[in-house]
């Protein structure tokens, strides 16, 4: 059974003009685009969630702060349909989903200085060392995630994997001159006792597992602009 009927529970699932397919995306000899452009206000802030997955943490808190628009990037072409079709249900009109692969749309295809904020909350740690190189957080990431966001702007990271937190810490370490470390503070969506309040957050609550957070903000534009 297709993991999208799962999902769906037999319904039809319509992204509509609340999902982006990754394949409607302009060749890179076409130039970056502006993701604020795929919103009805261009003009409102916009923040960015990295896996987006069944766009839980965005159904929560786009309706919470309607004067922000969110836009979700997700990889799997089954959560991603189920995450823009649930947006499309609940009309929540300043979210888009986008299906592809977050770390090149940043790299290759995202506007510099477009977001305000951008979320990774428990991503997959990769825990093998042959596949760190699949971890979201790298040097090079860092560099196009510093561009990507606007003067001020912030790199919001929960976890709940002990080894993938020293990966965020060594790497925030390296790159303290572009980025100061700041106390997480915990968006309008989370409920009581919860860091962001979704999904993963809940299920590995009940586990007992601890969680770790930081906030990092761009500072240092000695950084090598790419636009």
């Amino acid at each position: 059974m297709a993991m999208s009927y799962v999902l769906a529970r037999g319904r039809t699932l319509r992204p509509g003009v609340y999902g982006i397919d990754g394949s409607e995306l302009p060749p890179f000899e076409s130039g970056r685009v502006d993701p604020r452009q795929w919103f009805d206000d261009g003009c409102r802030p916009l923040e960015i969630e990295i896996g987006a997955g069944k766009g839980t943490f965005l159904v929560q808190q786009a309706p919470k702060r309607p004067e922000v628009n969110y836009l979700g990037i997700e990889k799997s072409s089954d959560l991603y349909r189920y995450a823009a079709d649930r947006m499309r249900r609940r009309r929540i009109d300043n979210v888009r989903i986008l299906r592809t692969d977050a770390a090149e749309f940043v790299r290759f295809w995202c506007r510099g200085g477009v977001a305000r904020v951008i979320h990774l909350y428990f991503s997959d740690p990769w825990p093998k060392k042959r596949h760190h190189k699949r971890r979201v957080i790298q040097d090079q990431t860092m560099i196009e995630i510093h561009r990507v966001l606007c003067p001020g702007g912030e790199l919001r990271l929960v976890t709940d994997h002990a080894d993938l937190w020293a990966w965020y810490e060594d790497h925030a370490a390296r790159h303290a001159s572009f980025f100061e470390r700041r106390r997480f503070v915990c968006p309008e969506a989370a409920g009581e006792g919860e860091i962001v309040g979704t999904n993963f957050e809940r299920k590995y609550r009940a586990e007992g597992r601890p969680f770790f957070s930081m906030t990092l903000v761009r500072g240092g534009d000695e950084v090598r602009r790419t636009d």
